[in-house]
């Protein structure tokens, strides 16, 4: 039997929630690789994500991969979740996984308005956003007709039905970052004067509906993780509220639709989001809510993943000091899972020193 490192303990505890059990309170953070040629996730995929599960990770969110609409990524090489082939190549993933003794979730994915028209795999696809706005503000495309927000839901919903068929033990519904849902999240990029836009419990409809339909897809006992983030890929300084008040604003249509877990995307996990108290977005939202939340934010390196700039690590101390305190209930770990697939274990059993060094050549290459 593994030894716990006494000082880690708070780390290595069971998490158990309404819906979800796990092991440990860690969680593979979702990171696009692009290793999967013709959108199809193969052999190699499936190896990566085993590796991880057999090393103790609590939960895996998988890479991105995009729902059933012809603009929902950009790439070739970027997992789809829908068609024979990609479908397939997940059962696999989710195989091995569970063969491992882990638990793994889907991420689903559109990233909308930060496509650009020519990129793989649908050249002639044009990017589509609530307000045809591109992060920057440019307009780019027509803004979406609610016949065609309508498709997009469905697409999550039919994405979210898949997961659950092919024996996934969660989805995550990707909300985050700048992509599709956060681009109706964010007023600069949402100016729609109908049901889907309009204040800051306007702009979460889309989202609302998405989930709902997720929801109806699976039905009450699936875990549906929500991720979202106050910053965007070309605003690191955004926010979508300004105040806790805002942010219990923004949540409630939310946790009303259905979401079990939320995922709080930010980029140093150390870091109070309001002023006048020290909770970060992850344990504002579960002050707000009431309900389990991920944390997650450069997890045992000196750099924030933003920058993808080579990185040492370095202690956990403050991490397990949040987590022991309940500050969130789960902890995202990126780049450092990215680099050292036994990264858990070597936590678990006190090998600190063992640990590996974040070197950004670890981004080509599946380790």
């Amino acid at each position: 039997m593994t030894q716990t490192n006494k000082s880690t303990e708070p780390l290595f505890r069971d998490f158990e929630s309404e819906k979800l059990n796990l092991p440990n309170r860690t969680v593979m953070a979702p990171m696009t690789r692009g290793f999967s040629p013709d959108n199809v996730p193969g052999e190699d995929v499936a190896a990566y994500y085993r590796r991880r599960a057999e090393n103790g990770v609590g939960l895996i969110v998988t890479e991105g991969t995009g729902i059933n609409h012809p603009a929902s990524v950009s790439g070739a090489s970027i997992p789809l979740f829908h068609g024979e082939e990609p479908l397939k190549g997940w059962a696999d993933v989710v195989n091995e996984v569970h063969e491992a003794g882990g638990k793994i979730a889907p991420q689903l994915w559109h990233v909308g308005m930060t496509r650009k028209k020519g990129d793989m795999p649908n050249e002639d696809a044009h990017p589509v956003g609530p307000s045809g706005l591109s992060l920057d503000g440019e307009q780019v495309n027509e803004p979406l007709t609610e016949k065609e927000i309508e498709e997009l839901v469905q697409a999550y919903a039919q994405a979210a039905a898949d997961a659950k068929r092919l024996g996934f033990d969660a989805i995550e519904i990707h909300g985050a970052h700048g992509y599709l849902i956060d681009q109706f999240f964010w007023e600069q990029t949402n100016k729609r004067t109908d049901r889907y836009g309009g204040d800051v419990v306007g702009r979460t409809q889309f989202a609302v509906e998405i989930v709902e339909a997720c929801r109806r897809e699976v039905g009450p006992d699936f875990p549906i993780i929500f991720r979202f983030s106050q910053w965007k890929m070309n605003d690191f300084q955004a926010k979508l509220a300004t105040t806790p008040d805002e942010l219990e604003r923004f949540l409630k249509p939310l946790v009303k639709a259905g979401v079990d877990i939320f995922h709080c995307s930010t980029r140093r996990f150390w870091e109070a989001e309001f002023e006048g108290a020290d909770l970060n977005l992850a344990g504002w939202t579960k002050k707000l809510t009431g309900k389990p939340v991920i944390s997650v934010g450069s997890v045992g390196l000196n750099g924030e993943f933003t920058s993808f700039s080579s990185t040492e690590a370095t202690s956990l101390d403050g991490l397990i000091e949040r987590l022991d305190q309940g500050e969130f209930d789960l902890i995202a770990v990126g780049r450092s899972l990215l680099q050292d697939p036994e990264w858990v274990r070597k936590v678990e059993e006190g090998q600190e020193n063992d640990l590996l060094p974040f070197d950004k050549a670890a981004l080509s290459k599946l380790y």
